[in-house]
């Protein structure tokens, strides 16, 4: 299964987590057409590009397609991405630039700090 998923890609599969997982291609279509106005052909190469990574799976019967992976997951794949990419593998440095520029909130300082915290368990 290949978590690397270009925008179009995400565009499918984030219109699959908000309905559930499941959709019929061609609610994806519709969806897709009034949000970002893709005709039913581009939506139809997408989806088949997202089955032939394995991050969607068809079922019959009317084309309906089923997530394989989770948000989270691809998330989490795009963050080490990141990481090892722009921070040579180091989180340390990513969450010093994260944080270098001190625009965070009292709320937001709070909350990583309870993170943190929750990993010294």
């Amino acid at each position: 299964m290949d978590l690397k998923l270009f925008d179009s890609e995400l565009k499918v599969m984030d219109t699959l987590w908000k309905a559930g997982g499941d959709l019929p291609a061609g609610q994806i279509a519709k969806i897709l057409s009034e949000e970002i106005g893709w005709n039913r052909n581009t939506t139809y190469t997408v989806i088949k590009k997202c089955i032939a990574k394995g991050a969607v799976e068809r079922r019959d019967p009317k084309f309906q397609c089923h997530a394989l992976i989770t948000r989270k997951q691809v998330q989490s794949f795009e963050t080490e991405e990141l990481i090892d990419k722009m921070f040579d593998g180091s989180r340390q440095k990513f969450f010093a630039a994260f944080l270098s520029d001190g625009e965070l909130t009292e709320e937001e300082i709070t909350q990583l700090k309870e993170m943190v915290s929750g990993l010294e368990k």
